[in-house]
């Protein structure tokens, strides 16, 4: 097998059925079309949906959010942070539970 073939089969190695190709199914923007829901400050709910555990605010890559609607998302979620909806940093259940366990 070449280099070529390795490329053409999307980097997966051959399976008993012969080659496969790799199809990558293209997400839509949950933010755009006639049923989507408008980004909110007010809505933390909704804005949880998009921090991470670590409470970062997470790349549109992953969320499959639109350029223009991640930077609409961004905003909101640091207003919801100055007005004190969103923490900063999430908190840890587990490490609570742990530390009562301890002493």
């Amino acid at each position: 097998m070449s280099e070529h073939d390795s490329k053409e089969s999307g980097g997966r190695s051959e399976g008993a059925g012969g080659k496969r190709t790799f199809f990558k199914r293209r997400k839509s923007c949950p933010f755009t079309g006639p049923n989507a829901r408008l980004i909110d400050w007010k809505d933390v709910r909704m804005l949880n949906r998009f921090i991470s555990e670590r409470g970062k605010i997470m790349p549109s890559r992953i969320t499959s959010v639109s350029t223009k609607k991640q930077r609409e998302l961004s905003q909101a979620i640091k207003r919801a942070r100055y007005m004190a909806l969103l923490s900063a940093t999430k908190q840890e259940q587990e490490s609570r539970s742990w530390d009562s366990r301890k002493g």
